[in-house]
């Protein structure tokens, strides 16, 4: 081996870093782009498998990569967030939003009129015009755009570097014959794809790789296609180490993508075959990047079209294949907070930073809404003490404080991910969150050890006092419910209602206090009864003041 071959070596294995760089900053920069439409992905996914479809080819359009997809949708469907059917469609719509980079990297070839769209003409000025972006803009929509230029840029440089890496060797025996053996045999064809992406884990960067052979016009039609058909087997290996460790529904999640590209490859093999059979001067002809990219689209979206139709029948042999155990009906049965928290907030949403801070964004809420009801009991107990219902809130509070530690050990994670200044934003303001939420569950116990003060020592309130009690506890529910209604939904009619909440709460409680000490100097209330009393309306109004700290950081954010 010679220098100049070390050389176009090296060559070749930089123009492969430069392009999987170039999609993964292109990928990170389109996901900032669209964070906020991708924050309504969970919300849309319904039993529409039309919309799931459509919905998985937009994600891995912007991710750039049907792996990653796919890797998110076997961490929804563990958390509990997709059901299998729902997973399906995204699936098949991952596959073919896996087809836009591939059309990207053969734009060059497509003719006279996108001559201005080769590699070399337009990559060192997308390379200039984004790093101008992002190092002289202030302006976060700008520097995003910049990542995105940068990305792409680089994205094309690497096409162009591993294609000139391999164009001295157009002509070398080694790839005739290596591509003659693949196009007549389809398994070592599908074969090589598959393994070639299973060791990259990227379906995408394996077309390109082909495309930048075809480029120089070494690889004939056959091979191309059982080489593209094998790369989307390997596609699966990703998906299926990241099942490793998860539920089985999970694992049927992974299991019926290899199962969807499989069945797809081997149908248009056979076609493919005995269509090379009869026409050996078609299959013996050179295949241009173009082609590839019109083959790979027509493969994607033919199956999906074909194996639509029998999504529930491929959830039903997933489950044949992968058979449930104890330990999964055990999960199925488990009601601990806690622990669902744990199993929703899966890692492999990291994914998308976007999905990743919406998923948080749900589970605050559902700890909101389990703080909300330990807030009610807790008042019942206070006014007609039950010692079950102390009992709860005890145990909830446990749970309550359980949530807090696991949410925040998620944002801390979710934090470092790659983000925008909105999603920054957005992550700072849940942090406080869950410490205010934590802070009503504290208060909401504090109300619970007041009554139980009140049972050891006889002690009870006038039908006054219980009825402002009351009275103030409504304002209070209804401050704290619509708060967390607002994180939930970003509505600012409901920030609104809180503010006003919280002016009556304040008002109720100074209003009540000069009450309670005047019927305490007229001796209608005894001292002991009224410490309490007024202890419970300072934790009550204290509650309101969080949950108008709640609805101000919705307002922060519109």
């Amino acid at each position: 081996m010679s220098i100049g071959d070390i050389q176009n070596l090296f060559g070749f294995l930089g123009g492969l870093g430069m392009f999987l760089y170039g999609m993964h900053v292109m990928g990170d920069g389109m996901q900032k782009s669209a964070g906020s439409k991708m924050n309504s992905f969970l919300g849309m996914v319904t039993n529409n498998r039309f919309l799931a479809v459509a919905l998985g080819a937009l994600i891995t359009a912007i991710l750039h990569s049907s792996a990653a997809t796919t890797v998110m949708v076997v961490g929804f469907v563990n958390a509990g967030v997709l059901n299998l059917t729902q997973a399906v469609g995204v699936i098949m719509g991952a596959n073919i939003g896996t087809t836009v980079t591939a059309w990207l990297v053969s734009m060059s070839q497509l003719g006279d009129a996108f001559a201005v769209l080769q590699p070399a003409f337009f990559a060192p000025l997308f390379l200039g015009i984004g790093a101008f972006f992002m190092v002289f803009s202030k302006k976060q929509r700008n520097v995003t755009v910049g990542e995105i230029l940068i990305g792409l840029g680089f994205l094309f440089m690497g096409l162009e570097l591993m294609s000139g890496s391999v164009s001295p060797y157009t002509d070398a025996p080694i790839f005739s014959k290596a591509f003659a053996v693949l196009g007549k045999n389809p398994i070592f064809g599908i074969l090589t794809g598959a393994v070639v992406t299973a060791i990259i884990q990227s379906s995408t960067a394996s077309v390109g790789i082909l495309q930048t052979l075809s480029m120089n016009g070494v690889v004939n039609t056959s091979a191309a296609i059982y080489i593209t058909l094998g790369q989307n087997i390997g596609t699966c290996v990703t998906a299926m180490l990241s099942s490793a460790g998860t539920n089985r529904t999970a694992k049927r999640a992974a299991c019926i993508h290899l199962m969807f590209n499989t069945f797809g490859a081997i149908l248009f093999a056979v076609i493919v075959y005995i269509a090379s059979l009869v026409n050996p001067e078609w299959a013996g002809g050179m295949m241009t990047p173009v082609q590839i990219s019109m083959f790979h689209t027509i493969f994607n979206v033919t199956n999906t079209v074909i194996l639509f139709p029998f999504a529930k029948q491929l959830v039903f042999l997933s489950g044949l294949i992968i058979k449930d155990s104890s330990a999964d009906a055990a999960d199925a049965e488990d009601t601990d907070d806690s622990r669902i928290m744990m199993r929703h907030l899966d890692k492999r949403i990291f994914e998308s930073p976007a999905i990743a801070i919406e998923t948080a964004l749900l589970e605050i809420v559902h700890m909101g809404q389990v703080t909300s009801q330990n807030l009610k009991r807790a008042m019942e107990a206070v006014v007609s003490y039950d010692e079950e219902k102390v009992r709860q809130v005890y145990e909830t509070e446990k749970e309550i404080d359980s949530m807090e530690k696991t949410l925040t050990e998620y944002l801390i994670k979710v934090n470092n991910l790659s983000l925008n200044e909105r999603q920054k934003l957005i992550v700072n303001n849940l942090f406080y969150s869950i410490s205010d939420i934590e802070r009503v569950g504290d208060h909401a116990e504090n109300m619970v050890e007041s009554a139980e003060y009140m049972r050891a020592h006889n002690v009870s309130f006038s039908d006054t006092a219980v009825k402002d009690l009351e009275k103030i506890g409504d304002a209070v529910f209804g401050s704290f419910d619509n708060a967390v209604l607002a994180r939930q939904s970003g509505n600012m009619d409901l920030v609104r209602k809180v503010m006003k909440y919280e002016d009556e709460v304040d008002n109720l409680e100074e209003d009540f206090r000069e009450k309670h000490i005047e019927r305490l100097s007229n001796g209608q209330c005894v001292a002991s009864a009224g410490a309490v009393f007024l202890d419970i309306i300072s934790n009550l109004e204290r509650i309101s003041d969080h949950a108008y700290n709640l609805a101000g950081y919705v307002k922060d954010e519109l």
